[in-house]
């Protein structure tokens, strides 16, 4: 559950600020055609995620080379919007009408570009559990899938915050908030245009500067694609600070005790939106750092067990597995190749679940035992230990063995022909 939730929050955050700042600052600062532009860039961003999502994972007319091929297509349309919308914004004054209008679409456009590429990946999550077990039913999926509303929930009160609270500014706050967070988002657009081309061999990897290339500005960009979230969040903490500067220093003038009331009451709601957008973004930020390493830490499996190895047998006695805790054995191929098996005794039976230290979908990063419970190292599918030993979901691959005299007898055969499974 809480990798679902940092994977939902980290893939979404940036589009959720952005998104939610663009929608309100169109309603707020261009009357009835503001509105609308923001409704066309939301319904057009959603409906756009959803037939990417359909095409790229139902049919095969969407691969992963294409759909990068579109993204830069998007991206370069994005990153010529952001460049009007700047030029617009500085003639306004002279144009202002026709100003406006231009921005109106064009923020549209932005938005709309930036639901489609950051939803489908989220939105394909369910699908990709529900390959790995198999059922709705099972509390694995449950709570899989209560990771991912939880990241929902929080990216979406983060958005509309930051959107609410943008709206509170001043013009020259709300000009620089906004085209600092569209700025953010354009440098990370272009390196994944970067990216793209360099892949696609679309531009030649030229030297800038010593031995300071496009390729190192690529990697980089790669291996830092979260500062670019953060970059979003600090511009987005801006927000909350001018607005709990100005309240401190509210001197609105009223002439009755009612309109002072509604002033009270006004700059308290906005107080409320600066906190509100705080929280998220303080509880985004604990996400993205200290749950995310608790969400992707590697557990350290179990030390592989003594087994010698008889006639073609690992020979595995009944005392060494009989506590009813998981055991990890091994056999070591002439390539050097350690095939891995484990043996553990089912709950109130004499019989044992044994198998390879790997399954058909998740390969060779093994099993560990936690809470009397059997887990899968890789997408935390806990098994049914007396289904162990049998084919189906994530339950270790069925290997042949026998049981003579006390002891468990994994032929050698039968695990040299798994070999490729732990190359």
């Amino acid at each position: 559950m809480l990798k679902y939730f940092t994977d939902t929050t980290e893939a979404l955050l940036s589009m959720a600020l952005l998104t939610g700042m663009l929608y309100e600052y169109l309603k707020y600062c261009f009357d009835k055609k503001g509105r609308i532009f923001a409704l066309i860039g939301l319904i057009g961003g959603l409906i756009g995620a959803g037939t990417v999502t359909y095409l790229k994972n139902a049919t095969k007319l969407l691969t992963s080379a294409k759909w990068n091929e579109i993204i830069l297509i998007l991206f370069f349309i994005s990153l010529g919007a952001l460049l009007l919308f700047w030029i617009f914004s500085a003639l306004r004054k002279f144009i202002r009408p026709v100003s406006d209008l231009a921005n109106s679409f064009l923020l549209c456009v932005i938005m709309m570009i930036t639901l489609t590429y950051a939803l489908p990946n989220v939105i394909i999550y369910p699908y990709s559990i529900l390959l790995v077990e198999k059922s709705v039913l099972s509390t694995a999926f449950i709570f899989k899938v209560i990771g991912i509303i939880f990241g929902l929930i929080l990216i979406f009160l983060a958005g509309l915050s930051a959107g609410k609270g943008l709206i509170r500014l001043s013009s020259s706050q709300m000009m620089l908030v906004l085209s600092l967070v569209l700025g953010v988002n354009g440098i990370r657009q272009i390196s994944m245009c970067l990216r793209i081309m360099l892949t696609k061999k679309m531009i030649q990897n030229h030297k800038l500067f010593g031995d300071f290339s496009l390729f190192k500005i690529a990697a980089f960009s790669s291996n830092h694609d979260n500062w670019f979230i953060f970059g979003v969040m600090l511009v987005t903490l801006l927000i909350p600070i001018f607005i709990l500067i100005k309240s401190a220093h509210v001197n609105e003038p009223y002439k009755t005790p009612a309109e002072k009331r509604k002033i009270l009451k006004k700059w308290l709601v906005n107080k409320r939106w600066a906190g509100l957008a705080c929280a998220c973004l303080v509880l985004s930020l604990l996400n993205l750092t200290e749950l995310k390493v608790i969400a992707n830490r590697e557990v350290e499996l179990s030390p592989v067990e003594d087994a010698p190895v008889v006639d073609g047998n690992v020979e595995v006695s009944f005392e060494q597995v009989e506590d009813g805790h998981l055991h990890r054995f091994a056999y070591t191929t002439e390539n050097n190749i350690a095939i891995r098996f484990i043996v553990i005794k089912k709950p109130n039976s004499s019989s044992y679940g044994i198998g390879l230290d790997a399954c058909d979908i998740c390969g060779e990063t093994g099993y560990y035992e936690k809470d009397g419970q059997v887990v899968c190292n890789l997408c935390d599918v806990v098994m049914n230990i007396n289904t162990i030993g049998f084919k189906g979901g994530c339950n270790p691959i069925v290997i042949p063995y026998s049981i003579e005299n006390g002891k468990i007898l994994v032929p050698v055969d039968g695990l040299v022909e798994f070999e490729k499974e732990f190359k």
